[in-house]
């Protein structure tokens, strides 16, 4: 299942079903018909950083800010290489830090819009502007950084693209984790004919209606109440 969730909203707004021996990007170009791009930026990993998907956002009059990997190993070098000049040391930054559980996590986030050479050799649908995410994380005992780049199809401003990145990881703990631990589905054991996608759509409409409700309790609570009270559970279908 390849689901489109939104981030600002915390919403899943469509899913598909890809078979197993498809390759994921198929399924993403199929989902993105389904949706209205224009004026959104799309967000998406390094699996599907693919000249057709970016075709097909910048086409369908939305943008993108794709994880860039070495999977393309040509094109990864040379961003690498060109944040890495030295007249980028004193350039404009946006940096962040977060202490939570124990753990210091510092986000710098960096932005480069001379990609007239990297075009010329590789020319990427849309392509206006490249990225970099220095990831900082310590304890008391351990320290570890990482560097994550992305292709832009909008020159955002080095505190637009932490955002836009931040926001795309949000969808490991707002939508993936609640579906894997407050909704059981990692559980499921449905296998045959159609009952998991089934199931994963009706799982998906139950979340919306969660995520859309303002109670001050938690989700796992929420699911508990509409079971329990009727009215909750006439809140939720039928919002005021």
């Amino acid at each position: 299942m390849i689901s489109a969730w939104c981030c600002e909203k915390r919403l899943v707004l469509a899913q598909i079903a890809i078979h197993a021996k498809s390759h994921e990007s198929a399924g993403v170009l199929k989902l993105l018909d389904f949706l209205s791009l224009t004026g959104r930026i799309v967000t998406a990993d390094a699996l599907n950083c693919r000249r057709e998907i970016a075709q097909q956002i910048v086409a369908r009059g939305g943008e993108y800010a794709l994880a860039l990997k070495r999977n393309h190993r040509s094109l990864h070098a040379e961003v690498s290489q060109l944040l890495s000049q030295p007249r980028y040391e004193g350039a404009e930054v946006y940096s962040t830090v977060d202490s939570s559980h124990g753990r210091i996590e510092k986000r710098t986030s960096l932005v480069c819009t001379e990609v007239e050479e990297l075009q010329k050799r590789h020319r990427w649908p849309g392509l206006t502007a490249v990225g970099k995410v220095i990831r900082s994380r310590g304890t008391t005992t351990r320290a570890t950084t990482e560097t994550a780049y992305y292709l832009l199809s909008r020159a955002l401003s080095p505190e637009g693209l932490g955002k836009v990145v931040r926001l795309h990881w949000g969808v490991e703990n707002r939508l993936h984790w609640v579906l894997n631990t407050v909704m059981n589905e990692d559980q499921g054991r449905n296998r045959d004919d159609n009952t998991a996608y089934n199931l994963a759509i009706l799982r998906h409409m139950a979340l919306n209606l969660m995520q859309k409700d303002r109670s001050c309790v938690s989700l796992r609570s929420k699911f508990n109440l509409s079971g329990w009270r009727d009215e909750f559970l006439a809140k939720l279908l039928v919002p005021v």
